[in-house]
C-alpha cells in the first residue's frame, strides 16, 4: 500500500538500514484515503505511547521538507482543544500534564485566552482550553511523497501501478508476494510482509489469513467558499462536538467525526 502508511513503514525501515525494502502500489502513490486525509499534526493523545508518537512525527515532518526536497504543506500553526464541559475540561488537561512530561509544549487556556486566540469563535459554554504552539497542519499526500523520497535515497523501491494477488507460504511463514502489472506477472520472494492497504486492510489480511477488522465509512466534511484576510489560523478541535476547524488555502474546513458512520 502506497498511502502514507506504507511510505512512512519504507521510509523507517530503509532509515534503519534494511535492505531490499520494497513497497508495492496497486495504483498510484496516495490514491487510495491518504490524498483527502486531514492533515492534523496533533500531540495531545490519550495515551503515553501515542504522545510519544505524535510527539516525534511533528518533529519529523518538520525537517522532511529540508531532507527530501519534497515539500510537505507542514506549516507549525499550533492547535487548540476546547472543552464544553467540566469532565471533558478534566480529561484535556489530564492529557496535557502527561504530554509534558514527555516534552511536548502544552498550556491550559481560559476562554478568553482561547478567544483571543481564535477570533472567530463563539467561546459560550466553553470551560477552557490547552493550546500546543508546535502543533501543526500538513499536506497528507505531499508528506507520503517525501517519505517514499526518502525512503528510495535510502535504497527502498518504490513500484507504482502493481498490486500484490497473492502470497506464498511455508507452514505458517510467508515466503513471497505475487504481483500483477498490466499483463504481466511475477514474484517477490521475501521474509516479511507489512500491510499498509488502508481501508483495503481487510482483503490483504484475507490473504494473509489474518483477521483486520476493519471497513470504510461514509464521512463528510465541509469547505466555505474563499474569506477575504482570513490568516492562517490554530487547527481547533471540539471533542464534545466531534469537529475540527482549520484554515485551509484562504477557506475553512470543518471537519466531523460521525459517532454512528455509514460503513460504506
Amino acid at each position: 500500500g502506497g498511502g502514507v502508511i506504507g511510505c512512512s513503514v519504507a521510509y523507517h525501515l530503509a532509515k534503519l538500514g534494511w535492505k531490499n525494502v520494497v513497497l508495492l502500489e496497486r495504483k498510484q502513490l496516495t490514491s487510495g484515503t491518504t490524498w483527502h486525509a486531514a492533515g492534523l499534526i496533533a500531540q495531545l493523545r490519550a495515551t503515553a505511547n501515542m504522545t510519544k508518537l505524535a510527539k516525534y512525527s511533528q518533529e519529523l515532518y518538520g525537517n522532511l521538507a529540508a531532507e527530501t526536497g519534497v515539500e510537505t504543506g507542514f506549516k507549525r500553526c499550533g492547535s487548540i482543544t476546547v472543552a464544553l464541559t467540566e469532565e471533558r475540561l478534566e480529561e484535556i488537561n489530564r492529557q496535557a500534564a502527561m504530554a509534558r512530561s514527555f516534552g511536548v509544549q502544552a498550556e491550559s487556556i481560559s476562554p478568553a485566552e482561547v478567544k483571543a486566540k481564535y477570533e472567530h469563535l463563539n467561546i459560550d459554554g466553553v470551560a477552557g482550553g490547552v493550546y500546543l504552539p508546535l502543533d501543526g497542519q500538513g499536506d497528507p499526500g505531499n508528506i507520503a511523497h517525501a517519505l517514499a523520497k526518502g525512503a528510495r535515497q535510502r535504497g527502498a523501491s518504490v513500484i507504482e501501478r502493481t498490486k500484490a494477488t497473492g502470497v506464498t507460504r511455508e507452514g505458517k511463514r510467508i515466503t513471497g508476494v505475487d504481483w500483477a502489472q498490466g499483463g504481466e506477472t511475477g514474484h517477490i520472494t521475501c521474509d516479511h510482509v507489512v500491510n499498509c492497504a488502508g481501508m483495503w486492510g481487510h482483503q490483504v489480511g484475507e490473504m494473509l489469513n489474518t483477521n483486520v477488522p476493519l471497513h470504510s465509512c461514509e464521512h463528510f466534511y465541509i469547505v466555505t467558499e474563499a474569506i477575504a484576510g482570513l490568516k492562517q489560523l490554530p487547527v481547533l478541535r471540539v471533542p464534545d462536538e466531534c469537529a475540527y476547524y482549520k484554515e485551509d488555502a484562504g477557506k475553512m474546513l470543518l471537519g466531523a467525526f460521525e459517532p454512528n458512520a455509514k460503513p460504506w
